[in-house]
Formats: structure tokens, C-alpha cells, sequence
């Protein structure tokens, strides 16, 4: 901690401390940055200007703090292997990523398997998203839930469970369904093969939900080292959500092959009014019912502002 930080009033009754840019900034120490422009053109977000500084000033400090975790992390199986008179290999550190639809979760998981995967060593770093474990198509159709994908009803959560639990159990090329944006479904009998990774990355709308409260029950976040929570006031998401719209109706949706390729004949306006439906009765309904009310459960909160730029971070005391 900054030795010049010091709690604001209402900070000493909150369970975070709050930094300003500048202030997170200053606790990237003198930790180098290795990425190139060239190295940070496929990290990009389809709708987002991702810059060095940003990385710099925001996710080399980051990085730094999680380094320090799955140090403390990795210390606590070697006392734990000590005591039980065992030499077993270590277990992967999970890191979750959390928020709406169009504010950035991808480009944040992305940027961070970069760094993670060369600082301070080599290591193995996957990323999976929970896209992969959303309901077939044809089942969501069946099932009357097409309007509520991306809710939580909407994913096969014991899939997702079990998945976890054979990660951190050590468990060699664990299975993970491939979605496709394009067609909008599960791609058959294809799948990402997860073996055995130092850090894996999961990135979803609700990887941070608790579910029911049923006795007993299991969670996606019993399996979570450390929580990141995206977030951004909702006049920016939808503005954002619009603006990527727009952009996929001059590029994926004309493509044939695509579920949403009769958004592609939509004039400009057209547009602009059919992404405003859909955030209003689906992606902001999701946000305000299931996604916000995680997002003090996280452990740390990334707050963005114009342009996809951090402005505060809230880190969990």
C-alpha cells in the first residue's frame, strides 16, 4: 500500500478502498511494461480504443497485486502439502471477470492472460469464457427462454460446475464446449481442451452469482481465487452497446452464415432503434436483475468512464 494513501472518512465503513487513476497508477512501482502496440493490437475489443497507458496504468498495477496473491496462494499449498505429508502438483489460481454486455469483461481477461502469462515467469494461462456453457439453441427455443440468454437460467451452471471442480482438482484436458457469435449456438462436438494451467481466467456476465439459497448448494464462485467486477454507469453500456451494434451491422451481420444477418438490411436509424429494444428488454434487464446486485461481492471492482478508460478502482480491504 502507497504509504501516502490515506482512508477518506467514509472509506473507514466501507469493505473497499477507493483509488483515483493516478493514485492506482502509482502502484505499478517499477514493474516494466513489455507489450508492444504491435503485441496490443489483438488484446483490442471490437469497440474499444485500448491504449498503452491504460494497460500501464491500470493492469501492470493489477497484475502486481494478483502476483502477489497466487504468491501467498502457492505458499499456503506448500504448508498444507507439509502437513499432510504430501508432494502434490499445485492448484490451478482462478481468476473470475464480471459486468455487463459491451463493457469490456473480454479485453480485461484478455490484456491480463497476456501479462500474467510472462510476469514474473513463464506460466500457463488460459481463458474461457461461460459462453460455452450456455443452453443449445434448440433448448432455449424449447424452453421459451431465446429472450433471456445471458440470464442465468440461460447457462448449464452444473456443467460449468463440474468443469471447475476438475480444473482445481488437477484433472488433465477437461472439455469445454465452443460457442460461436456467429451462429449464436454451441459449434457440435467441438470443445476447447483446459489442461492443467498455472492461472485460468473465467470470463461471463455471471460468474459472480450466488444463485438460490438452498442448503448445501454449490457456486461458480466456491471455485474463484480472486474477482474482478467491470463496471460503468448504464447510459454508457447502452451508448456502447448501440455503438457495437452498429458496427457489427456493416461487418458480421452481413454475413450469411449469420443468426442476426436480417439486422444487416436495417437502415442506420432502424438499427439504433432495434439495439435500443434490445437493451432495454433484455441485456439492461439482465444488468439491473442479476448482474449489478454481484458486483460488491467482487474483489475488486474496475469502474470505467468515457472511451472504455478506468477512472476508479475499489479494491476489497
Amino acid at each position: 500500500m502507497n504509504p501516502e494513501y490515506t482512508l477518506p472518512t467514509t472509506e473507514k465503513f466501507s469493505p473497499f478502498l477507493t483509488f483515483n487513476r493516478q493514485q492506482w497508477a502509482e502502484l505499478r512501482k517499477s514493474v516494466p511494461l513489455k507489450l508492444t502496440e504491435q503485441d496490443l493490437q489483438p488484446l483490442r475489443g471490437f469497440n474499444e480504443e485500448l491504449s498503452l497507458d491504460e494497460v500501464s496504468t491500470i493492469y501492470l498495477p493489477l497484475t502486481r497485486l494478483i502476483n502477489y496473491y497466487i504468491e501467498e496462494n502457492l505458499r499456503r499449498q506448500t504448508v498444507m502439502n507439509r502437513f499432510l505429508g504430501r508432494n502434490n502438483e499445485n492448484v490451478p489460481y482462478i481468476i473470475s471477470i464480471a459486468g455487463s454486455v459491451s463493457v469490456g469483461k473480454s479485453t480485461s481477461a484478455r490484456i491480463l492472460q497476456s501479462l500474467l502469462s510472462n510476469w514474473p515467469e513463464p506460466r500457463k494461462v488460459d481463458l474461457i469464457t461461460t459462453d460455452g456453457f450456455l443452453y443449445p439453441l434448440e433448448k432455449l427455443k424449447r424452453d421459451n427462454l431465446l429472450n433471456k440468454k445471458g440470464f442465468p437460467v440461460s447457462y448449464d451452471t452444473p456443467k460449468l460446475i463440474k468443469f471447475l471442480a476438475d480444473v482445481k482438482s488437477g484433472k488433465p484436458n477437461v472439455k469445454v464446449p465452443i460457442y460461436s457469435h456467429l451462429t449464436y449456438d454451441i459449434i457440435p462436438n467441438q470443445f476447447t481442451l483446459v489442461d492443467r494451467p498455472d492461472i485460468l481466467i473465467l470470463e461471463g456476465l455471471n460468474v459472480l452469482q450466488k444463485g438460490s439459497q438452498r442448503t448445501r448448494q454449490t457456486f461458480v464462485s466456491d471455485f474463484v481465487d480472486f474477482s474482478i467486477y467491470v463496471d460503468a454507469d448504464e447510459e454508457l453500456l447502452r451508448e456502447w452497446y448501440i455503438r457495437r451494434f452498429l458496427k457489427f451491422r456493416q461487418s458480421a451481420f452481413s454475413n450469411p452464415d449469420s443468426y442476426f444477418k436480417h439486422y444487416a438490411k436495417l437502415s442506420e436509424q432502424e438499427a439504433i432503434e432495434t439495439a435500443t429494444q434490445i437493451w432495454n428488454s433484455i441485456n439492461g434487464l439482465n444488468l439491473k436483475q442479476n448482474i449489478l446486485p454481484t458486483r460488491e461481492r467482487a474483489n475488486l471492482i474496475l469502474r470505467k468512464g468515457e472511451d472504455h478508460a478506468v477512472e476508479e478502482v475499489k479494491l476489497r480491504k
